[in-house]
């Protein structure tokens, strides 16, 4: 995965309502799986357009899948990401460093599921305005663009990502 930082000049604006409903959840000090949830709320009332990202972006790449820091909170608690995959690209079975909440703004993307022994238990088909939210531990999964156009997605972890690099705490074969 590349990651970039985001240099859209619809980026302030367009997230303005989106980061003050995240400082309001993540105020609340909950548990993890509650903070997923709420995050996922704001995320939902507040999901951008594509047009967050300049055209440029939103093109990504044909190495991998992109990252684009869209926001880190000052104090660390949180990252936005706006995340580019074009088709066929996906990401290794992993899990994560903390809670996340993610919505899709273009495309379609498939997230299959595993338990903690690598099984699959499900999967999802993520398509424009699905939003959803998850908490470590059961959070294995995959995520990859089955469909034949770009897809967009983006992600609100608990962490500042452009510090610790990744959100994935491990990979699994």
């Amino acid at each position: 995965m590349t990651t970039a930082l985001a240099t859209s000049p619809h980026s302030i604006d367009d997230l303005a309502d989106l980061v003050d409903g995240v400082r309001a959840a993540v105020a609340v000090h909950a548990g993890w799986a509650e903070t997923a949830q709420l995050v996922a709320e704001q995320l939902r009332a507040h999901l951008p357009s594509p047009d967050v990202l300049t055209a440029e972006q939103r093109l990504g790449s044909p190495d991998d899948y992109v990252a684009h820091t869209l926001h880190v909170e000052p104090d660390g608690s949180f990252s936005i990401i706006a995340v580019v995959w074009r088709p066929g690209q996906t990401t290794r079975i992993h899990d994560h460093v903390t809670w996340c909440a993610f919505g899709v703004i273009q495309g379609v993307e498939h997230e299959d599921l595993f338990d903690a022994e690598l099984n699959p238990i499900g999967h999802n088909e993520n398509h424009v305005g699905d939003v959803d939210g998850f908490a470590p531990p059961g959070d294995i999964h995959r995520v990859h663009n089955t469909g034949e156009t770009t897809a967009i997605s983006i992600h609100v972890y608990g962490t500042d990502l452009t510090r610790i690099g990744s959100s994935a705490r491990r990979y699994y074969n």
